[in-house]
């Protein structure tokens, strides 16, 4: 199967679209960024149809947060995606070596990528049958706006360009893009210029995004082909990680179930 493929089997075997993001900020040490990891996904695995470290809050502890990184991927059943946000992008042997540590090390299914320095510097993500790539498109961030937002000569947006091109690298079903619930209108223009393809839609919760306008816009014609990442709205939750991950959840399924689905 390809990528697309397993993740659309994940979604329907959880019967959802939440993917519960590990962003331990703010921990003293790597034991307690895994112990908050551990909790975090023992209150939502049931929940969720992926899971997305962000590597960043891991390696700041050096060789005691990428075991513990390592630590995480036996607990992560094989019908829930991996994705490590790592947020990559080199040339050549560099990029091979960075993807061989995200997929072959720490075992992701699929990984966040930074397109800018074009095909080559993405090819090496995309070289593995099953595993994705998600292109950093037009990102929650405010600052998205400083670049990604910008017009080429012909009038495209770049973020509108990143989706062209990545379509033209993606061998099958193997790349995805990112874009935030911060703005469901690129959300609708993504998904407008990649039908098919999977999108990871962050934003939300902290980040104050549209979670029912980015679902509804994000939607593919089989109810599915996004992935809504929560993070601190989960972790942080005053009403604890569960009940906030099934709000989310039960958010997301009822925009779905009023979709209207592929003829």
């Amino acid at each position: 199967m390809t990528f697309a493929e397993r993740l659309d089997v994940c979604v329907e075997r959880a019967d959802s679209l939440l993917c519960v993001g590990l962003d331990p900020a703010g921990m003293e040490s790597a034991e307690a960024a895994e112990r908050q990891c551990l909790d975090v996904l023992d209150a939502t695995l049931d929940l969720v149809c992926a899971v997305k470290p962000n590597v960043a809050f891991f390696e700041q502890f050096g060789a005691a947060g990428y075991a513990a990184l390592e630590r995480l991927r036996p607990r992560i059943p094989e019908d829930r995606m991996l994705i490590l946000d790592a947020k990559r992008g080199d040339v050549g042997s560099s990029a091979e070596a960075y993807a061989r540590a995200l997929f072959d090390v720490l075992g992701a299914d699929a990984v966040t990528v930074n397109p800018l320095q074009g095909g080559d510097a993405v090819a090496p993500f995309l070289s593995r049958a099953g595993r994705g790539a998600f292109l950093l498109t037009r990102t929650s961030n405010p600052g998205a706006a400083d670049l990604l937002d910008q017009q080429l000569a012909d009038g495209t947006p770049v973020y509108r360009r990143i989706v062209q091109l990545g379509l033209g690298w993606d061998q099958g079903g193997r790349v995805g893009f990112v874009v935030g619930a911060t703005d469901p209108a690129a959300v609708a223009a993504v998904r407008a210029a990649a039908p098919e393809a999977p999108l990871l839609v962050p934003g939300v919760g902290a980040q104050g995004g549209a979670l029912e306008e980015s679902v509804r816009a994000g939607l593919d014609p089989w109810r599915r082909g996004l992935v809504v990442n929560v993070s601190r709205g989960i972790a942080g939750a005053a009403e604890g990680p569960r009940a906030a991950a099934v709000s989310f959840r039960d958010r997301i399924n009822a925009v779905r179930v009023a979709a209207p689905a592929s003829a």
